[in-house]
């Protein structure tokens, strides 16, 4: 396919809590884009306040696809946002608008942009059902170790907590006989199918950190306990992919009477931190990303703006003024 016959895409990714949603909001005013999200929890239903959702307010009128579509009972997964994105983008291209895909879950970003195929997951889901039911009888580390077994260098890339990417790697390995990790690497050997620019936002680490410190506080301040006790007494459970995400699984942990409060707290802050800088490890084996370090344009959202629109210009993803 010839670059000129690509449609356009605009990526704005980066680590959590960087302050990628209203970037994303002041670009597609500028553009005429409308964003997808690209985050895992705020797909849901009823879970506002631990997702840091963007608000309808903060989302100045620009249309916004993947938030509040699914309840905290559905299951979410690269395959579904993949589809789901596509649908979405297809109505976007129809209206002559640009999509901006924002936020931070980088596999995700993968899948649309190198359009990944996920034909070999098949629609048997009775595998997975039994290892997240071994994950829960025998804990987490038994799948880990097995995963080591087969596939070390998917290890490498999956922390050993992350239970639904080693289910995901062990379902695969069963079912095709081949390791995940030498699927995802001929799935990155390919080329983009837009005409795309994927912006990278940074910012110095301690600052970074900082935010995450005030967000989760805040987050506390808005109710986040109240919020899973009420997911909790619509029947959300621990299993559920939705509870597994970073301040959910925590606080039900508390109200389960497994943690003091204190200690879920540190955790959620603990581990967010941990998973910012796995996001960045991540953006940073990407192929041709257009980094946007905060620092260097002193912080300021104009002057970011009008370099990223200077690219898209040099890419003919917007037209030349």
């Amino acid at each position: 396919m010839k670059q000129e016959a690509k449609r356009p895409l605009v990526i704005l990714t980066g680590p959590t809590a960087v302050g990628k949603s209203a970037l994303a909001v002041a670009l597609a005013k500028q553009i005429g884009g409308e964003i997808i999200s690209a985050d895992s929890m705020q797909v849901y239903r009823h879970m506002d306040i631990g997702s840091a959702k963007i608000t309808r307010e903060e989302m100045a009128g620009v249309p916004h696809y993947l938030i509040d579509v699914l309840d905290p009972t559905e299951e979410f997964n690269v395959v579904v946002f993949q589809k789901m994105a596509k649908e979405a983008m297809a109505q976007i291209y129809e209206r002559g608008h640009i999509p901006i895909l924002a936020g931070g879950t980088g596999f995700y970003i993968q899948a649309v942009l190198y359009d990944i195929d996920f034909t070999e997951n098949d629609e048997d889901t009775a595998l997975r059902r039994a290892l997240e039911e071994e994950a829960c009888r025998k804990g987490p580390a038994v799948l880990y170790e097995r995963l080591q077994e087969v596939d070390p260098a998917s290890c490498e890339k999956i922390h050993r907590n992350n239970v639904k990417r080693v289910i995901r790697a062990i379902e695969f390995y069963e079912k095709t006989g081949r390791p995940i990790s030498e699927h995802n690497q001929e799935q990155r050997e390919r080329v983009s199918f837009y005409n795309d620019a994927y912006f990278v936002l940074e910012d110095d680490r301690e600052r970074i950190y900082q935010r995450i410190e005030a967000r989760v506080d805040l987050m506390l301040s808005q109710g986040l306990v109240e919020e899973v006790s009420a997911l909790r007494k619509m029947g959300c459970t621990r299993d559920m992919v939705s509870m597994q995400g970073l301040g959910y699984k925590e606080i039900l942990a508390y109200l389960e009477g497994e943690l003091s409060l204190e200690e879920a707290v540190y955790r959620i802050k603990r581990d967010t931190r941990h998973f910012a800088k796995r996001q960045l490890t991540w953006f940073r084996r990407e192929k041709e990303v257009i980094w946007v370090d905060k620092e260097k344009f002193d912080q300021s959202s104009q002057k970011i703006l009008f370099f990223m629109q200077e690219i898209l210009r040099e890419k003919d993803i917007i037209l030349q003024k």
